[in-house]
């Protein structure tokens, strides 16, 4: 997946990815259609941190689910 084509189908593959690597299991603020492409730059960095972490305390995973509900359209 080449990750720099800002497209709806890498924002639905990052946005999988990341939800897989954090174990969520309340997937709402998670929805591809949620999202606006323009907001594709700060998704692919939310992502790459994401995926670079192996173990997420509540207080990190907490601040990524509401960094990702404030990216989310209004």
């Amino acid at each position: 997946m080449d990750l720099s084509v800002k497209s709806g189908e890498n924002v639905a593959f990052m946005l999988e990815q990341m939800q897989k690597q954090m174990q969520v299991v309340n997937s709402g603020v998670m929805k591809p259609e949620d999202y606006d492409i323009e907001q594709y730059d700060d998704l692919k960095d939310l992502h790459a941190y994401v995926m670079k972490k192996n173990h997420f305390s509540v207080r990190e995973t907490e601040g990524i689910i509401q960094e990702l509900s404030d990216l989310r359209k209004k």
